[in-house]
């Protein structure tokens, strides 16, 4: 093993918080689509889309962070 990991750069750790947050559009994406799809109304499917991102980018992070990449 080569010793100690290094602290990542700012540009490593920006491009992984925009990595959880285009992680959380494609999730809310899909849920707000499977909700409409389903036969909910717009509103709604629009709350639980909104939901699945607010919960998917902290989640996200939450793993990049445990990982030790920021």
């Amino acid at each position: 093993m080569k010793g100690a990991p290094t602290t990542p750069t700012r540009s490593t750790r920006t491009l992984l918080v925009l990595v959880a947050i285009l992680v959380g559009i494609i999730v809310g994406l899909g849920t707000g689509i499977l909700m409409a799809v389903s036969g909910s109304v717009l509103a709604t499917a629009a709350i639980s889309g909104g939901v699945a991102f607010g919960s998917t980018v902290p989640l996200v992070l939450l793993i990049e962070s445990t990982l030790g990449l920021l």
